[in-house]
């Protein structure tokens, strides 16, 4: 009877840490995936490396970002290098 206690102690104190570990996580990917299903051309995004720039063409997994005022610097890159988007403006 006690070694059933013990068990039961266990998967409890288990799951709760699954619980408080795991879900912020799927939370914050849920998250990311609708920012970047969100994502337009025209949008001012960070990058991973901490670049600025505005998207110009979405494809499925990529996108083509132009950083800075010279029309020459476009960078291909994959939609995870995405880490914040911010809409553009409708004026």
């Amino acid at each position: 009877m006690d070694t059933l206690i013990v068990i039961l102690i266990y998967a409890a104190v288990l799951g709760g840490f699954w619980f408080l570990l795991m879900r912020p996580q799927k939370k914050e990917q849920k998250r990311i995936q609708l920012m970047l299903a969100e994502m337009e051309v025209g949008d001012t995004v960070l990058t991973s490396c901490g670049f600025y720039g505005i998207v110009i063409d979405i494809t499925d997994d990529a996108v083509i970002v132009e950083f800075g005022s010279n029309k020459n610097c476009r960078i291909p890159m994959q939609k995870q290098a995405i880490v914040q988007v911010e809409k553009a403006s409708s004026n």
